[in-house]
């Protein structure tokens, strides 16, 4: 049995604890969970939440030898897990979340404007957010997440409020006390005080604000211009530099953030607050509702307005959990079906469960493929010949689990499927290799690079690679990869679950991949596209056409069961403000 863990992250740890642990230290509560045994090793998923309960005596040190022990073997993988990518970029496998930041403006007994809401109508949306089970987090919490890819609680959402208005002090300020959640302020020095735009918050007021751990400050400018693009680069510096320095003057605070006034910026703004010493800027958007993880970059944190806290509630999600499998991929996540837009380009997509192929005798609709099967989902694979119209040979080698029996390539093929993804999977992992004619044309051959192989087989090109999108030189004389068509791919998103997908529309190879890459994708490659592409989900096609027959697919079994050892839960939890 693994040892119960409980610990004060980080203050309330030992000493030693703190020092030798603090890859671990999070703005959230953490919990390890036990998810498999695989050989020796047991694999664990990390979920977040949070809470703030009064922590006794007992629960503020490492307990014993054991803990520590396993907190040092667990500690170098999050460490390695939760590596941030280079600034501002947002970590790949936040992409797989879905956090509303809402923006709020004035709260006042009677409205003058569309956007002006009632302190009813604030609280009655306080009221919505309780009753459907949201968790409000701070900025420092969603940042934390973009930056590493840590997973947010189920349900997360972001409350802003804008402008420094009166109604946030005597309204918005003790009904975020009452429902115990936290609330961001954009605040512009100038106003501060007057009675410039209606009603202004005191500096006494925000000092008393500041003070509780619920509220955050961020920049909103110095004089709030109706657009920063417009500014000159010594004005930029005073509106960033200025305000962030009075702000922590009066407030005796950090200033981490900044909210563009009206939300307007470009990339001399973005730079001019990359400058100031801004950790991540928050903008709006009027043409489109996204969600942060949707954003550009840390830098363009994308806000949506109240109006729509509706429409949002719903979409609302933490992301999967964090998994610790050493060099596995995670074969234990339910398969879900998602649809989704991104840059304008339509996907569908299913990820979880456990992969495999399915090589048929001939050719047929990927429903069919799937019917004799325990699959979930199907996507079409790998190239295969046009030389008659019930042929199942493959371009290049393939050999899957369901035949047992391995198929060399045509020789004569081999050589213009050099370089291209071989993919490779056994009973706990999915790999992509660059395909060697002279070496991968073998069962023997495969498996030297992934021993237990189970299926294998060659796709047309990598379209996102470690988590980059590829450029349109990596297609080589790939031919039709810059035409815009239907596209079908299968990969491991950031999460290391299998994914296999479709495009919605037309696109091309290189947005295809940018696109994939937004959707949290970590690794995807291309497969048959054009007329055969295909996803069918619980045996239903996905598709708004017929798609041409095939005779390969990659499939999604159910989540491997079983596996999951009885032993305790690990909890690490951070301090009381």
């Amino acid at each position: 049995m693994l040892p119960k863990l409980s610990l004060l992250n980080p203050t309330g740890m030992g000493l030693l604890a703190a020092k030798k642990f603090s890859p671990m230290l999070s703005n959230f509560d953490i919990s390890l969970t036990p998810l498999c045994r695989q050989g020796n090793s047991v694999g664990y998923q990390a979920s977040t939440s949070v809470s703030n309960p009064a922590l006794s005596a007992a629960n503020r040190a490492v307990r014993d030898a054991n803990v520590s022990g396993l907190l040092e073997e667990i500690a170098p993988a999050w460490k390695d897990t939760i590596a941030a990518p280079p600034f501002p970029q947002i970590h790949g496998r936040a992409r797989l979340a879905k956090a509303p930041v809402i923006m709020y403006h004035d709260i006042i007994a009677e409205k003058q404007v569309f956007f002006d809401v009632t302190p009813t109508e604030f609280e009655a949306a306080l009221q919505s957010i309780q009753k459907n089970g949201l968790t409000p987090i701070s900025l420092d919490q969603l940042v934390e997440h973009l930056k590493t890819g840590i997973p947010l609680p189920k349900k997360p959402i972001v409350l802003t409020f804008d402008d420094g208005y009166q109604g946030h002090y005597q309204f918005v300020y003790p009904l975020l006390k009452k429902y115990g959640y936290p609330g961001a302020f954009a605040i512009y020095p100038a106003k501060v005080g007057t009675t410039k735009g209606r009603s202004s918050l005191t500096w006494a007021q925000l000092r008393e604000m500041t003070a509780d751990p619920l509220v955050t400050i961020a920049s909103h400018s110095l004089t709030h211009p109706a657009d920063l693009r417009e500014s000159t680069d010594a004005q930029l510096q005073q509106e960033f530099v200025e305000s962030k320095r009075i702000l922590e003057k009066e407030l005796s605070q950090s200033i981490k953030y900044f909210v563009y006034p009206s939300g307007k910026n470009d990339e001399r703004v973005q730079q001019g607050i990359q400058q100031a010493g801004y950790e991540a800027a928050w903008t709006m958007n009027d043409e489109e509702t996204r969600f942060a993880q949707d954003s550009e970059n840390l830098l363009t944190i994308d806000r949506i307005g109240q109006s729509q806290l509706a429409e949002v509630i719903e979409k609302a999600d933490g992301g999967p959990s964090l998994s610790f499998l050493g060099n596995s991929s995670n074969f234990y996540a339910p398969v879900q079906l998602t649809h989704t837009k991104i840059s304008q380009v339509p996907l569908i997509f299913a990820s979880g469960g456990k992969p495999i192929t399915i090589h048929a005798d001939s050719r047929y609709q990927v429903p069919e493929i799937m019917a004799k099967t325990t699959a979930i989902a199907a996507v079409d694979g790998a190239f295969f010949s046009l030389k008659s119209l019930d042929s199942n040979q493959m371009i290049g080698p393939v050999f899957s689990q369901t035949t047992g029996t391995f198929i060399p390539g045509n020789r004569g093929e081999l050589p213009l499927l050099k370089g291209r993804p071989l993919v490779l999977i056994n009973a706990s992992t999915v790999r992509f290799v660059p395909f060697d004619p002279s070496r991968h044309n073998t069962q023997a051959g495969m498996e030297s690079d992934l021993p237990g192989l189970t299926d294998g087989f060659v796709a047309a090109a990598w379209l996102v690679k470690e988590g980059q999108p590829q450029d349109a030189q990596s297609f080589g004389k790939l031919y039709g990869f810059d035409a815009d068509r239907d596209r079908a791919f299968w990969g491991i998103d950031w999460a290391n679950r299998p994914v296999v997908g479709v495009s919605g529309d037309y696109v091309n190879s290189v947005k295809f991949g940018e696109v994939l890459s937004r959707a949290g994708l970590r690794d995807a490659v291309m497969l048959d596209s054009g007329a055969s592409a295909s996803l069918a989900y619980q045996g239903e096609s996905m598709m708004s056409y017929t798609p041409r027959p095939v005779p390969h697919v990659v499939a999604l079994l159910p989540p491997e069961s079983g596996a999951e050892v009885a032993c305790s839960v690990a909890s690490v939890s951070k301090p009381n403000p």
